[in-house]
């Protein structure tokens, strides 16, 4: 990651379950609490994703967590939160999520010279045998690193 960054959370499961096509870097709007969450790294989006609705993007199933020294002017923790992409791009993705089995996962969070913000992938759903593929040539990375170890020393 470049100078400047600062990486918040990574949904290392989203890689493991899609073929990214796609990446795209966006903003989010939120509020001062939810802000301070995530400054706090207090998120949770195992299974958030996003969708085109009247050509904005908004982000679901993304779940920041209260924080509690804000009393009453605390944030809903599951509200949705819209994401900000310039025209070109919202109509670029409007066109391929229409397309069967595309859709938007967002892969990571992380803070970018003071703002918030979300790695955007168009993804699309993997096979079983998609995913046993990618175990075989992990693990044989793995044997083939643990040799030159081996011989090396």
């Amino acid at each position: 990651m470049p100078e400047g960054v600062k990486i918040i959370a990574v949904n290392r499961k989203a890689r493991f379950d899609y073929a990214v096509d796609e990446v795209y870097e966006c903003g989010i709007e939120l509020l001062g609490t939810e802000v301070k969450s995530f400054r706090d790294g207090k998120i949770s989006f195992p299974d958030a994703w996003a969708e085109v609705v009247n050509r904005e993007v908004w982000l679901r199933s993304l779940r920041v967590a209260e924080n509690p020294f804000s009393s009453i002017f605390n944030h809903d923790p599951d509200r949705k939160k819209k994401l900000l992409l310039r025209r070109d791009e919202i109509k670029r993705i409007t066109r391929k999520t229409e397309e069967k089995g595309y859709t938007l996962i967002p892969l990571s969070f992380y803070f970018k010279k003071g703002r918030v913000k979300v790695e955007l992938g168009l993804c699309k759903g993997k096979k079983v045998y998609d995913k046993r593929h990618d175990i075989r040539e992990r693990d044989l990375k793995r044997e083939i690193s643990r040799e030159w170890r081996g011989k090396l020393s």
